[in-house]
């Protein structure tokens, strides 16, 4: 009986290890997003996903970041500035064409292992990964 309950416990133990580990995986909510997507279209622009950030950048170097959720088929992005600068709601919105910046709603059309199709009305962006 003794034995049992030794071999019990060490595998309640095991179980519960796993599953936290499990649980710490960074980029664990981004899903299938988790990566840096390049837009088809234009080389420069770059969106990236990890955990509940999604980063958006041109060739400046300069990211501008988001929370994100992704439910169902449609990915909701809440951006945010922290200098305020113009610049951001330039990249985001002109760049990409993602509107409004603080309240993005598009959704998504395709999503596999190398491609991201975004669409939003009779606009559509297709992202590869890289």
């Amino acid at each position: 009986m003794a034995r049992f309950f030794k071999y019990f416990l060490f595998s309640l133990f095991a179980i519960h290890f796993s599953i936290l580990i499990s649980s710490c995986q960074e980029g664990r909510e981004a899903g299938d997003l988790l990566g840096q997507w390049r837009l088809s279209s234009n080389n420069n622009l770059h969106i990236a996903f990890s955990g509940s950030v999604a980063a958006f950048r041109n060739n400046s170097g300069v990211p501008v970041y988001g929370n994100f959720q992704h439910v169902g088929d449609s990915l909701f992005i809440q951006c945010y500035s922290e200098m305020g600068e113009k610049t951001d709601t330039i990249i985001v919105e002109e760049s990409f064409g993602f509107k409004p910046f603080n309240n993005i709603r598009v959704k998504i059309a395709a999503l596999d292992n190398d491609q991201l199709v975004i669409t939003k009305g009779s606009h559509t962006w297709s992202f590869h990964k890289y």
